[in-house]
């Protein structure tokens, strides 16, 4: 179903499969911090922006609470404008560099799954 937007970067929802959303959701998460410091509502209202559908807070916040225990994260509590307060996560350099390296790969594994499941290349290729 389309979402009517003005904004160029927002495509249709789509109801992935659950597994490739638990695939990507970390690398995703990382790359929604990139712009600067967010808390989960908000980031859960970027992805969902671009199309990856709802992610659960019970999803997304464990994943964030791992990636700070693995320092690929910072948080700090804030407080909120007339309610509570809310839990900001940043990346770190350790964070940025492991988004740089996921993306990197991602991208990899990208290019060889498409070339893989083209019905128009060759069946007897074999990638060195």
């Amino acid at each position: 179903m389309e979402v009517p937007t003005s904004d160029t970067h927002t495509t249709h929802s789509t109801d992935w499969p659950s597994d490739w959303l638990r695939a990507t959701l970390g690398i995703l998460a990382l790359r929604a911090l990139s712009a600067g410091p967010s808390y989960g509502y908000a980031i859960i209202s970027e992805l969902e922006r671009h199309g990856f559908g709802t992610i659960k807070g019970g999803t997304l916040y464990p994943l964030l609470t791992r990636y700070e225990s693995a320092g690929l994260v910072t948080t700090e509590w804030r407080a909120g404008d007339g309610g509570p307060g809310r839990k900001y996560f940043a990346l770190t350099d350790q964070g940025r560099a492991e988004l740089t390296r996921l993306s990197a790969d991602w991208l990899r594994f990208g290019d060889t799954s498409a070339h893989y499941l083209n019905p128009e290349r060759s069946t007897k290729e074999i990638p060195a």
